[in-house]
């Protein structure tokens, strides 16, 4: 009987420990528009905190082990670089890569990086970053421990969504103005594949075998399947009419991708063994950076014109609720608390 009770126990407090683990994170949104962070309790999905980070930031993420967040920082004016460059001049000691202490929920550090730094990816060790410089076309390569500027490598013109290979560690960045994609070997710092999209690609995001990247590609309305290993376009997955592809996850098991439409104000869910579009979910409005929480079955999106943040239940394919956020809420990071 005793053994009954004690192995009892032990099963009770498995499962309390199992249901309990998705809720233990916070999720942190960066608000473009008023340089500021927001940080939302994955548990109950309410506001916690607002600091202060700095101009326009943009790009956040995680270390793997969740004791740092890193938020690029931006002193270029909201405008599509070389137009109408005399509106309004660039701040460039704004430009900069900050630190957030997520415990502490405040900034701790500003390293300056690049020119106009938007978005960003971090290696699988958690020891480099890879920046896209918006108005450079460069990628560099920054030490995470130091701060230090370890390379640059030049692609073309307007640099913004970067990912990271999860199975080789190369190091994919979408190229707007001529609509390219370009593989990086990050060891040696040189490029090893280009990839022709079309379309503007705005973000890419890997399949978790790392066989597969995909990039939403604002302008055609549709994401570009990519062989990763070959570094070579498969095919075009068309979305809704409307549909202006932002941000994109993979789903845990590999066999969904999620895309922001930005202004198609919807989740767009794909299937990735038929590379169809499945279903799509209304939520806020210009819809740009997604993640998903820990357990993968909610997904939250940062809605930039109605400055909110949606909770999506992925397997519902429902909005549960909007979140308050700050101005222009632009990027999100989930971190394990």
């Amino acid at each position: 009987m005793h053994r009954l009770f004690v192995s009892w126990v032990l099963w009770v407090l498995l499962a309390t420990a199992t249901r309990a683990e998705p809720s233990s994170y916070l999720v942190f949104v960066s608000n473009e528009r008023s340089g500021d962070v927001t940080v939302i309790d994955g548990a109950t999905d309410s506001v916690v905190g607002t600091f202060p980070v700095g101009k326009r930031p943009r790009g956040i993420h995680a270390t793997p082990d969740g004791r740092r967040v890193f938020v690029t920082l931006s002193g270029s004016p909201r405008m599509a670089p070389g137009l109408d460059e005399n509106r309004e001049p660039a701040d460039k000691r704004a430009d900069a890569l900050g630190v957030i202490d997520p415990s502490a929920r405040k900034l701790i550090d500003r390293w300056h990086v690049g020119s106009d730094p938007e978005q960003f990816a971090i290696s699988k060790d958690g020891k480099f970053a890879f920046i896209a410089n918006e108005d450079d076309a460069s990628v560099s390569i920054v030490d995470l421990d130091s701060g230090q500027s370890r390379g640059r490598i030049k692609v073309s013109e307007e640099p913004e969504g970067v990912g990271v290979n999860p199975a080789n560690g190369e190091v994919y960045v979408t190229c707007e103005e001529k609509g390219e994609v370009f593989a990086i070997d990050p060891g040696q710092q040189r490029v090893i594949g280009t990839i022709e999209t079309g379309g503007r690609p705005r973000s890419v995001a890997f399949s978790s075998d790392g066989a597969r990247a995909y990039a939403a590609c604002e302008n055609g309305g549709y994401v570009a399947v990519i062989d990763a290993r070959s570094h070579k376009l498969l095919s075009k997955i068309q979305l809704p009419t409307g549909s202006l592809p932002m941000g994109t996850a993979v789903s845990r098991d590999g066999k969904e991708l999620y895309v922001a439409t930005g202004r198609g104000n919807a989740i767009a869910i794909i299937d990735t063994e038929k590379n169809e579009l499945t279903t799509t979910v209304p939520v806020g409005n210009r819809v740009w950076g997604i993640a998903l929480d820990l357990s993968g079955s909610k997904l939250y999106t940062a809605n930039g014109a109605s400055n909110d943040i949606s909770v999506v239940d992925l397997k519902a394919r429902k909005e549960l609720r909007r979140i308050k956020a700050g101005d222009g809420p632009w990027g999100i990071a989930v971190v394990p608390k």
